[in-house]
């Protein structure tokens, strides 16, 4: 009779965090950094696959690393949040409510199933002084084995992370205006792009969460607009 192939328990998931960490740096760093008016969220992506979206009024999400499951879990917030907010109140929907969920499907999936998700997200939210308790601005990053850690001025996922972050930690200030935080997180993304020369507008993916709105807070900057930053 032969034995069983035996693997412990810490080989497995040793081996499956591996795997994503792998999966995860093959995709570029997506920056999100507080400025004077909100959250800016900037990511180099040449393609027309979306990596920065709006989840509700004062919450966004972004996301790195295989595309079909990062964005699958985009759709799940959206859904999560329309749900809660038709159920309850707009002002319900809260980033921490949304990473907390991410974190539980992100990490049953982690331990339950044979291949985990390759995916690292951060959840962002916009402060509002009208909002008890939620009067200043929120950034979570959600890893591929669940983990969930709150960020204060910036936060940085995906590929060379150290090295981005350097960069980002050097130059964010909560007073920089929404032109001198996009610049930094151009400079940030450039020093590990793969791209010969300066990356350009057409490069880069930049949305806001802007606290001077009223009602919905996000909005992606178009092509024209970040060109213009960047030039200026």
């Amino acid at each position: 009779m032969t034995m069983p192939y035996y693997v412990s328990p810490e080989q497995i998931m040793a081996d499956k965090a591996e795997y994503a960490r792998k999966g995860i740096a093959r995709g570029r760093s997506i920056v999100a950094l507080e400025y004077e008016r909100g959250i800016l969220m900037i990511a180099e992506n040449a393609t027309k696959l979306l990596k920065i979206g709006e989840i509700y009024d004062r919450v966004a999400f972004a996301g790195v690393g295989k595309f079909s499951e990062f964005d699958q879990l985009r759709k799940l917030g959206v859904r999560y949040a329309d749900t809660k907010g038709y159920a309850y109140s707009r002002d319900d929907v809260v980033a921490k409510a949304l990473a907390n969920a991410y974190s539980q499907t992100i990490g049953e999936a982690f331990t339950r199933e044979m291949k985990p998700l390759e995916v690292e997200v951060i959840v962002a939210e916009v402060g509002d002084r009208d909002f008890e308790d939620h009067e200043d601005n929120v950034l979570y990053r959600v890893k591929f084995d669940g983990f969930i850690s709150d960020h204060r001025g910036y936060c940085v996922i995906g590929g060379d992370v150290d090295e981005v972050e350097q960069v980002i930690k050097a130059g964010q200030q909560p007073t920089m205006s929404m032109a001198e935080a996009v610049r930094l997180g151009h400079q940030a993304l450039g020093r590990v792009s793969d791209v010969s020369g300066d990356l350009t507008a057409e490069s880069l993916e930049v949305c806001v969460l802007d606290g001077t709105l009223a009602g919905r807070r996000f909005r992606r900057l178009l092509v024209d607009e970040v060109q213009a930053i960047l030039t200026g």
